[in-house]
């Protein structure tokens, strides 16, 4: 993979960890280069008086935002992830703390961040950072849709099924395991804004989202970037996903006709292979939270990649029963499969935790 850096180092402690992260990006076999359209890795430093942004031209293009915390921060998300968005990046890897002390933390898009243990041996280090980030930027995300005017008539209102969904959204809520949508128009300028519209079709960010098959090839999903809590338009708040298409690497959705429709979650791709592996799986949930002894996925892939699909769908099939499976995802949260949204929400309630275990 070949990889750049954008702007200046913020301080001498960005320079040396910018010059170590290359020594460690090279030994393992990466390819540094001009930061020119195409590239598979950008490594962009981030001035906070004065964010410029790389602006990527394609999907494909990962973003790590590279920052500077001279001291702790009281609370690190709510101070790191505003530059994280401002940067337009994937993955913000924060040097906390005064120099020969600092620390590093990873900050991920989906508002989960660890810290990475420093070693004696500043190279060390860094190859433990390097392994833990390369697998997130060179994976794979299928974000693309494809609409197609063809939903049945009878189906324009909604179901049984998507009743269910919104009943669902209304308990999370309830729990509070819903965050709202992320204000990205209020934090971006208005072309950085329209960059990300443009890029990846999307106007905020939002967790959790829930599923509930409608027959054995289609199921009906809740849409990317609102609040959960209020499913009930179909084609706006609630999409019917009827297949994959390989080639285009892009979900196929079914929508009335004369709508601007939204885009279904981005985890679409991973409930699409649990449904088509497991015709006994009814409905699938997943959230932002975590339950005590489950097993989970060894990597804290991008939501809507490939590869978090497939290790999701590998701990589904291993468990003692994929209808009604929960699993982890590092870093992140956990898929609960069911044969009902109804009867997810009576298997978990009561024993979610909220806060999800960073490592």
């Amino acid at each position: 993979m070949k990889f750049a850096f954008h702007g200046s180092p913020q301080d001498s402690c960005m320079a040396t960890f910018a010059k170590r992260l290359t020594a460690a990006m090279q030994d393992s076999g990466h390819e540094p280069s001009a930061p020119v359209p195409g590239v598979g890795l950008v490594f962009s430093h981030v001035d906070p008086e004065h964010i410029r942004p790389f602006r990527r031209h394609a999907q494909a293009t990962y973003i790590i935002a590279l920052l500077r915390l001279p001291e702790r921060p009281d609370d690190f998300l709510r101070a790191a992830y505003p530059y994280m968005i401002r940067s337009l990046a994937n993955l913000l890897i924060a040097v906390v703390g005064p120099e020969a002390e600092e620390e590093t933390y990873f900050l991920t898009l989906e508002r989960g961040y660890y810290r990475i243990a420093p070693q004696l041996d500043p190279a060390v280090h860094m190859q433990e950072v390097v392994r833990r980030l390369t697998p997130l930027a060179t994976s794979h995300l299928i974000i693309d849709n494809v609409f197609e005017q063809d939903l049945e008539p009878e189906l324009w209102q909604g179901d049984e099924h998507t009743a269910e969904l919104g009943r669902a959204g209304e308990i999370l809520d309830a729990w509070n395991l819903l965050p709202a949508p992320f204000p990205m128009q209020e934090i971006l300028s208005p072309d950085d804004f329209r960059h990300v519209q443009r890029l990846y079709q999307i106007g905020g960010l939002s967790y959790g989202n829930l599923s509930q098959r409608r027959d054995r090839r289609r199921y009906w999903m809740s849409a990317s970037g609102v609040n959960k809590a209020h499913l009930h338009d179909v084609g706006q708040e609630i999409l019917m996903v009827k297949d994959f298409d390989e080639g285009q690497k892009a979900m196929r959705l079914s929508v009335p006709p004369e709508i601007k429709p939204r885009r279904v979650s981005v985890d679409a791709i991973e409930h699409f292979k649990i449904y088509r592996e497991h015709p006994e799986v009814g409905a699938i949930m997943h959230v932002h939270a975590w339950m005590e002894g489950i097993p989970s996925t060894d990597v804290n892939y991008p939501c809507g990649t490939i590869e978090l699909a497939t290790a999701v769908a590998d701990l589904v099939r291993r468990s003692p029963d994929p209808s009604r499976a929960v699993v982890g995802l590092r870093n992140h949260g956990m898929t609960i499969t069911g044969r009902s949204l109804d009867d997810i929400m009576e298997r978990v309630d009561g024993k979610i935790l909220p806060q999800v275990p960073m490592s």
